[in-house]
């Protein structure tokens, strides 16, 4: 029997190795142990499942183009080749490209999800409830051991010492959170919350696949309360941060959102009660206003009124007749006074007065012709004062107006 060097058994080992096509690309399952990242760049680690372990390398060359960092207890699908370290005698695995397992098959799935619930309209705008101006009772949906509360309830007593922050308590990874999560929802909405806040600090994809659930996103959507989404995973949205009413980046920055300032609401209260004061004082000077009209005008319409106001009609009728009346009267006198002049002109009393007479026979008889009278005839001279008889002389006929 031959022997042979350590050195040569593992030469013909890392022989047999290249030689094995199989080996030169394969793709491979497990569970990451062991790490260690290098200071050469080079990360080493172990990747193992329930029927063995792996040994593996990746180079800086491949490392630095991994976009994510790797921890224990990762699961992921490895891309490289089978060598042996010649060395030490050991095979390893030399990796290439990792992605993390079912990480394809989950990350279409989340696609499908999320192009289902936008064609029902549960991510539109529209249906985007905003959070109330002041909110007293904060509900939090989240791990009662994590920083999430600590973080929310630190912000609360900075900004307003007096709000309540009431905790559901929840898993918020693994297996049974999406339901513990739903189950927080529903308890904090029938407790009368005026919002709530779903919280998770970091993790990675499958740490936070509980937040693109559809029965969560249903029960997001159709929740009564407003509902502030603050799931920390970087840059990427979950379905629980599309459906929720409102997406905060952070914990703390749901807790700003949700809790008011205290100093804003005393100023908001003070204001509002300057304005209430306004408008009620304009209110009830305009009732006054309205009450001052209809009282003139019930007092215009009513039968006191009414009878007053015929009153003064038939009180400014009478006093239009009387003067009516008076005007007439004067008229009248003075058309009177002028008639009796004229009549006092022609009256022969009035002229007996002037010194003339009234010359009548013995029966009375006027005469007014000379050439009636004969010498002898008794004749009577009416005066204003009296009679007087008297018999003729003689008569002698004058021309009209001669001296």
């Amino acid at each position: 029997m031959n022997i042979y060097t350590v050195g040569q058994i593992n030469a013909y080992i890392k022989n047999m190795f290249s030689q094995d096509y199989f080996l030169h690309s394969v793709i491979v399952s497990g569970e990451v142990s062991n790490l260690k990242y290098h200071s050469s760049g080079h990360i080493y680690f172990t990747m193992k499942d329930e029927s063995g372990v792996l040994s593996a390398v990746m180079f800086r060359s491949n490392a630095e183009r991994l976009s994510w960092k790797l921890e224990n207890g990762d699961r992921i699908e490895a891309a490289g080749s089978v060598g042996t370290y010649e060395r030490s005698g050991s095979y390893q695995l030399y990796v290439t490209s990792v992605q993390k397992a079912g990480a394809g098959a989950m990350h279409e799935e989340l696609i499908r999800l999320k192009k289902k619930l936008s064609e029902m309209g549960m991510f539109d705008s529209s249906y985007k409830r905003p959070v109330p101006k002041y909110c007293f009772r904060i509900g939090v949906v989240t791990s009662p051991t994590g920083s999430v509360i600590h973080d929310i309830r630190q912000v609360a007593y900075r900004r307003n010492p007096g709000a309540e922050i009431i905790l559901r308590a929840a898993k918020v990874q693994g297996d049974g959170a999406a339901q513990s999560i739903i189950s927080g929802i529903r308890s904090l909405a029938e407790d009368n919350v005026d919002v709530i806040i779903i919280g998770r600090g970091g993790g990675s994809d499958e740490d936070l696949y509980a937040f693109n659930d559809e029965e969560l996103a249903n029960e997001i959507f159709n929740c009564p309360v407003p509902v502030i989404s603050a799931v920390g995973h970087g840059d990427d949205e979950s379905i629980t941060d599309m459906v929720a009413d409102v997406h905060a980046p952070t914990p703390s920055a749901a807790a700003e959102l949700a809790v008011f300032v205290f100093d804003d609401l005393v100023r908001d209260v003070n204001m509002r009660m300057i304005s209430l004061e306004s408008l009620m004082k304009n209110h009830i000077e305009s009732a006054y206003a309205l009450l001052r009209e209809r009282t003139l005008s019930m007092k215009t319409h009513s039968p006191e009124a009414r009878a007053r106001m015929q009153r003064m009609s038939y009180e400014n009728r009478v006093e239009r007749i009387e003067t009516l009346m008076a005007r007439k009267l004067d008229m009248a006198k003075h058309l009177m006074m002028l008639y009796v002049e004229k009549y006092k002109a022609l009256s022969p009393l009035e002229k007996i007065g002037h010194g003339f007479a009234a010359v009548t026979d013995g029966s009375g008889k006027k005469i007014t012709d000379i050439d009636s009278i004969n010498r002898g005839d008794t004749l009577r001279l009416v005066m204003r004062e009296g009679i007087v008889e008297a018999a003729a002389l003689r008569t002698e006929k004058r021309k009209p107006y001669d001296a």
